[in-house]
């Protein structure tokens, strides 16, 4: 392999634009988040097309399996050709929590809910989290 051929782990990530900048996709990478058929990977490990890794963001997972090297940073229209996201559909609907429930604003001026009104937001929310 010549030089401009390979590419490290962590500017691959960095390039496709799952991480906003390199020493985030490094300090991931150093913190075990980044796997390659269930290893850790250290941030100068060598990418190669066909490639399936498995990257944790937070409560985030996804698997990527690498399509085409790319060395420089792109705008995000071109760069989500260069990997494709095969993250199983159970994955991606896992994690749904009440963190993640939509926000409930009240407008402005418009005082403290009622008793009635609480009673009304309550039987959403159970109504959301049912439906899981």
């Amino acid at each position: 392999m010549s030089e401009q051929e390979k590419l490290r782990i962590d500017k691959y990530l960095w390039a496709i634009r799952l991480f906003k900048t390199r020493s985030l996709a490094t300090d991931a990478c150093k913190a075990g988040r980044i796997k390659f058929k269930g290893q850790n990977l250290k941030p100068s490990a060598i990418v190669k097309p066909g490639d399936v890794y498995q990257v944790s963001k937070g409560i985030e997972k996804k698997v990527i399996e690498v399509v085409e090297l790319l060395y420089n940073r792109v705008e995000s229209k071109i760069a989500v050709t260069k990997y494709k996201d095969i993250t199983p559909v159970e994955e991606t609907h896992a994690f749904k929590s009440m963190f993640h429930a939509p926000a409930l604003k009240r407008d402005r001026g418009a005082g403290r809910p009622t008793k009635k009104d609480r009673r009304e937001t309550d039987d959403l929310i159970e109504g959301l989290f049912e439906e899981q």
